[in-house]
C-alpha cells in the first residue's frame, strides 16, 4: 500500500508539481489549498507525512501545525518556508515540526526530506509496537509502564510489573520459582522463595479478581503460568 502524504499549499502550480513528482515516486496525495481545508483532510486520517507551507490564507500554517501536535505527536510534518522566515522555521521546530524546507527548493532534497521523515516514524512505530506486550484482554505498554484488562487500568507497584511481564512474555510456559526469582529479583536474591507466592497473589487480585476468565494458573508442585 502506497503511503500517502498531505501537500498544503495555496499556490496552485507549486502544490500540482509536488504532487506529480510525488505520484511519479509511488506516493499517493491530496492537496489542500487553505488552513481549515488542511485540518478537514486531515482529520478524514490515513495520512503518513504532512508537507505543510507556513503562509496560508485564513489559518496560518504555523497554527495548523499547533492543532495537529495537541492531538498527534507522530504524524511527521514537513514545513515548506520562505527563505528568510527564519522566526517561523524556530517557531515550527519548536511547535513539533520534524523538518522544513525553504522557497524555491530543488524537488530532490524535498524528496530526500521525505524519505528521512518517512524512515524515521517507520523506525519509531516499531520501537513502540516491540515494547507492548498483550496476553488475552491484558495489554502491558513497557515504554509508558501502562497496563490494562479490557478497558481498565490496573495500578502495579515496580515489582509487580516486572513480574506481570516477565510472566506475559512467557505466556502459556509454566515458570518455577527459581526461574521467577532470577529473572524478577536478580541473580543476588537470598531471600525466601515465598516472596514470589505473595506477589503472585497481589498480582491475581489486581490482574484476575472481578473477571470470568483468570489469567493466572497454578500448575502444583511446578510453579505459575500466564495463560491466554
Amino acid at each position: 500500500m502506497s503511503e500517502r502524504i498531505l501537500i498544503v499549499e495555496d499556490e496552485e502550480k507549486i502544490a500540482r508539481v509536488i504532487q506529480l513528482e510525488l505520484e511519479y515516486e509511488g506516493y499517493e496525495s491530496e492537496i489542500a489549498k487553505t488552513g481549515l481545508e488542511a485540518l478537514e483532510q486531515y482529520n478524514q486520517g490515513g495520512w503518513n507525512l504532512i508537507l505543510l507551507d507556513v503562509l496560508l490564507p485564513g489559518l496560518s500554517g504555523i497554527e495548523v501545525l499547533r492543532r495537529i501536535r495537541v492531538k498527534d505527536s507522530a504524524t511527521p510534518i514537513i514545513l515548506l518556508t520562505a527563505r528568510n522566515a527564519v522566526v517561523d522555521k524556530v517557531n515550527g521546530l519548536d511547535q513539533g515540526a520534524n523538518d522544513y524546507i525553504t522557497k524555491p527548493f530543488e524537488i530532490e532534497e524535498l524528496l530526500a526530506r521525505i524519505r528521512s521523515c518517512l524512515r524515521l516514524s517507520q523506525m519509531t512505530r516499531k520501537v513502540e509496537a516491540s515494547s507492548k506486550v498483550e496476553v488475552a484482554d491484558l495489554s502491558l505498554d513497557e515504554k509508558s509502564r501502562e497496563v490494562k484488562r479490557g478497558s481498565s487500568q490496573i495500578e502495579l507497584t515496580p515489582r509487580e510489573f516486572d513480574l506481570l511481564l516477565y510472566l506475559m512474555q512467557n505466556k502459556n510456559q509454566v515458570l518455577n520459582r527459581e526461574q521467577i526469582l532470577t529473572h524478577v529479583w536478580g541473580f543476588d536474591y537470598f531471600g525466601d522463595t515465598n516472596v514470589v507466592d505473595v506477589y503472585i497473589r497481589y498480582l491475581r487480585k489486581k490482574v484476575d479478581q472481578g473477571y470470568e476468565t483468570p489469567l493466572l494458573h497454578t500448575v502444583r508442585g511446578v510453579g505459575y503460568m500466564l495463560k491466554g
